[in-house]
């Protein structure tokens, strides 16, 4: 039988190339967060989509310019093989200031192949 229920994990236990993501996104390193990904990928952020690796350079370009804000993670679980979900509390100077936002990661040979960043 099985076993199909969401496992817990913490950063140690989330993929490489999640933790290099997130990582590089959270220092503004734009160069290394993009080789994070498939070059077909599709991120999906803020009721917006950007598909192929250079709509999403420009995006992860925006993103780290448009608002200033301290990212925590405070949660992550892996929800099948390829489907990481990590949790995060964000604070700044976006409306609002504050949110906890959810990264739906689905991997593709080993690189991120689709990111949903939702509330």
């Amino acid at each position: 039988m099985q076993d199909n229920q969401p496992r817990t994990s913490t950063t140690d236990t989330l993929p490489e190339v999640i933790t290099r993501y997130l990582t590089a996104h959270r220092a503004h390193d734009t160069a290394t967060a993009i080789t994070a990904f498939t070059r077909e990928a599709t991120v999906i952020d803020d009721g917006n989509t950007y598909e192929g690796i250079e709509a999403i350079g420009k995006w992860l370009s925006r993103s780290a310019t448009e608002f200033t804000y301290s990212i925590h993670l405070t949660g992550a679980e892996q929800t099948d093989a390829t489907r990481y979900i990590a949790t995060h509390h964000l604070e700044g100077n976006f409306p609002g200031g504050t949110i906890d936002l959810r990264y739906q990661f689905t991997l593709g040979d080993g690189l991120i192949e689709r990111l949903v960043i939702e509330p």
